[in-house]
């Protein structure tokens, strides 16, 4: 008797149930609420006449600046985590003793134990002109008055680098961790030195690496409306906190989907630009680095 064999497709199934049903229904529901309104005072949404109105009042003047506040807390918060991160990430899966880099793993996880909004609010303590960042400062005489970097867009640039640097030191550790010693040194055999090395075989060969830890911390980041409310105040809005207020405080369901879909669509397009951009800087190494066999005669 023959046994009943599953089609191919049938172990992606619960994958596909869930993606369907967390994410793709979701999205749509917030796509199709977009093109809605508020019918009144009490209402929350309406769909029976269908418009762009609410992206045309998402987009005026006041919610553009927040737009582009978020842009750039979003870019210069990812480019620290790299500028931060990747030194990081290569000390410990390069240069730490193996028998270490458990522990050391443990602790760059160690954040993610507590809440985020407890971290966040952490921050709060640190940066307020009263707390003891402030007092040391000025006993040390680095600053004349209190601290005055609460509830400004350097705070949450501060809250966003600390919450989602974790998300950039370990996959640029697992990406150095699989380059290996043995190609370093022969790198090193081959006569290129510590920065040639780093430059022509390791940095190369760990690009996924880098590329994953800039998508897991840019895209959270442009999302993020805890830092944003906890730190920022009003110099410090994001999009995230607009569409939050948008469906809590002011229950106008179809705008706070408006400004959800084109902060999607901000990110979509910034990311791919990004991409570009890396994928411009990298082609001159690509084409350097080249072998190029040729027949002999």
């Amino acid at each position: 008797m023959r046994s009943l064999r599953l089609p191919s497709f049938a172990l992606a199934i619960p994958a596909w149930t869930w993606l369907v049903t967390f994410f793709v229904v979701p999205v749509g529901a917030v796509l199709y609420f977009s093109f809605g309104y508020k019918p009144g005072i009490f209402g929350t949404h309406a769909t029976d006449v269908l418009s762009f109105d609410r992206y045309a009042e998402a987009l005026s003047p006041t919610f553009f600046e927040v737009f582009m506040n978020t842009l750039w807390v979003g870019i210069a918060g990812t480019l620290l985590c790299l500028a931060i991160g990747l030194p990081v990430a290569y000390w410990m899966a390069v240069k730490a003793p193996a028998h270490r880099r458990g522990l050391l793993i443990a602790l760059v996880m160690v954040p993610y134990w507590t809440n985020f909004l407890v971290r966040t609010i952490g921050w709060q303590i640190i940066l307020a002109p009263e707390g003891w960042m402030s007092q040391l400062l000025q006993t040390v005489g680095i600053t004349d008055g209190p601290l005055a970097i609460l509830y400004t867009r350097t705070a949450v640039l501060i809250g966003v680098v600390y919450n989602y640097l974790p998300l950039m030191i370990l996959p640029l550790f697992v990406a150095f961790d699989r380059v290996g010693p043995a190609l370093r040194e022969a790198s090193k055999d081959l006569g290129a030195n510590r920065v040639g090395t780093f430059i022509r075989v390791t940095f190369p060969l760990a690009r996924p690496g880098i590329i994953v830890g800039l998508l897991l911390v840019y895209i959270p980041l442009m999302g993020d409306y805890i830092t944003a409310t906890v730190l920022g105040g009003a110099q410090g809005n994001m999009v995230g906190q607009l569409v939050a207020s948008q469906f809590q405080a002011a229950q106008n369901w179809a705008l706070g989907s408006a400004m959800a879909v084109l902060l999607i669509l901000v990110i979509m397009v910034s990311a791919a630009a990004i991409g570009f951009l890396l994928w411009l800087v990298s082609l001159p190494f690509r084409v350097r680095n080249r072998v190029v066999l040729e027949a002999t005669a």
